[in-house]
């Protein structure tokens, strides 16, 4: 993340933009989270955020912000995409594992199956 983003939201005057920058710093923490494989924390985070950005927007920003404020939403968005690209790998190796197991499964009942008919 681009620490001078937040540090130039953090000194405005207006609650709003100390919002974004709290956001923008979650953002960060979650993104990190992801990159640790803590899910929870990611999954705590995103409602947390969502509460904030709601409350951020919930009036009309500030022209004389609207700058610092798109390029803090860009940087948020390509956090996002960082997110969304772990979250996904994360899936196809649950998917991979689940597979893998199912199979396990699988021929542990077909064993089993054997071993009783040969009885």
């Amino acid at each position: 993340m681009n620490a001078s983003i937040a540090f130039k939201l953090e000194a405005q005057p207006q609650g709003q933009a100390s919002k974004l920058a709290f956001v923008l710093k979650l953002t960060q923490t979650m993104l990190c989270a992801a990159q640790a494989g803590d899910w929870i924390e990611v999954s705590e985070g995103e409602l947390q955020r969502r509460g904030l950005l709601e409350e951020c927007f919930s009036t009309p920003v500030d022209p004389e912000l609207s700058e610092i404020f798109a390029e803090a939403l860009a940087t948020m968005l390509h956090m996002n995409e960082e997110l969304v690209a772990l979250l996904e790998a994360a899936k196809a190796e649950v998917a991979a594992a689940m597979k893998g197991q199912s199979a396990t499964t699988k021929n542990i009942h077909h064993y089993l199956s054997v071993e009783s008919s040969d009885s």
